[in-house]
Parts: C-alpha cells; structure tokens; sequence
C-alpha cells in the first residue's frame, strides 16, 4: 500500500486536481484504470467552480498527494442528523490498486466523525457500475435498497444505488 499524504484541498490546489478527477471518470485516459465512467458518460465530470463548492462549510474535500503530486481526492459532505455522503471518490487510473482509495474513504469517514459528527454515511453509484459497488461492499457499505435518479438526464436513463454504512469510533471498541 502506497503512504500518502491526505489534508484538506484549498483553492489553490484545485487547477492541480481537476484534470485528476477528469482522468479518472471521463474519457480514454480513465480507461488505464479500473474505476471509470467513461463507457457510459462522455460529458466533463465537474468543473472547478464545483470544486470550490466543496471545501467549506457543510462539505470538506480532502485531497491524497505524494509530495507536491496530487494523486485522487474524495469529497465528504454532512447532511445532517448524523449523516454524511461521501461523493467524488477517484485516484489517478494510472496508479489505482495501490490502496490510496482505501486510505482516502478512511479520512472521509473519519472526517464524517470527527468533523460533522456523523454516526452513518452513504454513497450513491451508478447501477450499472457492479464492480465498484462490490469494491465498496468490501469496505463495510451496503445497498440501503433505495434508488435515486441520475443526477442529469442521459440516454439511456442511469440510476443510482444508494451505498450506506454505520460510523462507529474504533477506539471505543472493547
């Protein structure tokens, strides 16, 4: 597993992360890795603008470097009593498989802790993507057995599985 760094993103560090996220949903580069949306979604994943939207107030977006290099980020927002959603998960495709995904959902759910007070979180993914959801499975997510629409229209139509899992505080296990 590749040691990384991961803080919060400022806005200065967003014109280095966009084109990360991009590369990793969209487009022919995303397809080096194994997490893309690209043979679904042809559009540009989020704009910087977007990105500035999440770095403060109910929403933090943290962002995994080694060194001076962005590797992925994650974005975790509080929606209130007690839980978070965690969106924007991504890591370069020419570097994913190394674990910096894992250490990323690690600091979003102890971001939802520790930061929102959050005791549940949840995801939405698309239907279509059953790798993904498995990997999540993996982590301790699970489908809630709700859907919800995709977020813009598309043909054909996606649909979004709703991934939640229970927060806990590991240090108040016996």
């Amino acid at each position: 597993m590749t040691k990384i760094e991961i803080r919060p993103a400022t806005l200065a560090d967003l014109p280095r992360l966009h084109p990360v996220v991009e590369r990793a949903y969209r487009g022919d580069s995303a397809r080096q890795g194994w997490t893309h949306e690209a043979d679904l979604l042809s559009d540009t994943r989020t704009d910087l603008a977007t990105l500035a939207t999440l770095i403060d107030g109910d929403s933090r977006l943290l962002i995994a470097l080694d060194g001076d290099t962005i590797l992925g980020c994650v974005n975790i927002a509080d929606r209130s009593y007690g839980l978070a959603y965690l969106g924007l998960l991504c890591v370069d495709p020419t570097i994913q498989a190394r674990g910096i995904g894992k250490q990323l959902i690690a600091a979003a759910e102890a971001t939802a802790r520790e930061t929102f007070a959050a005791d549940r979180i949840e995801m939405t993914v698309i239907d279509r993507r059953a790798e993904l959801i498995a990997w999540y499975e993996r982590h301790g997510y699970a489908r809630s057995g709700e859907t919800r629409p995709f977020p813009v229209p598309v043909d054909p139509p996606l649909t979004m599985v709703v991934l939640a899992k229970p927060l806990f505080d590991q240090r108040q296990l016996p």
